[in-house]
C-alpha cells in the first residue's frame, strides 16, 4: 500500500489573492507530499475557483527551476506568471 507524508501545506499567494478581491473565489490548499520508502514527491497545486463575473479555475504550482510560469488556467490549458494573470483578470 501507498502511503504518503505531508512535506510542506502551501499557502494562497498574496499577490493573487490581492487582484481577486474584486472577485467572488475559494480557495482550495494545495500540498507537497512524499511516498514513504521513495524518494517521489507529489504536489497538489493551490486552487483558486473562481465563480462570479466569470467561471473558471486557477491552479499555482510551487515554481521550480525549469519554469517562471507558476499559474495555469485550465480552461485556456496555458500557463501564465503573475504579470500575465493581472493584466488577464483586467479584462474582466
Amino acid at each position: 500500500m501507498i502511503e504518503f507524508k505531508v512535506i510542506e501545506n502551501l499557502k494562497p499567494n498574496k499577490d493573487l489573492t490581492d487582484i481577486l478581491k474584486d472577485f467572488k473565489y475559494k480557495v482550495k490548499l494545495g500540498q507537497i507530499k512524499t511516498i514513504i520508502h521513495t524518494n517521489l514527491k507529489v504536489i497538489t497545486p493551490t486552487e483558486y475557483q473562481i465563480t462570479y463575473p466569470t467561471t473558471f479555475t486557477i491552479l499555482e504550482y510551487k515554481v521550480n527551476e525549469i519554469s517562471n510560469k507558476q499559474f495555469y488556467i485550465k480552461e485556456h490549458n496555458q500557463k501564465y506568471n503573475i504579470k500575465e494573470i493581472a493584466h488577464f483578470l483586467k479584462n474582466f
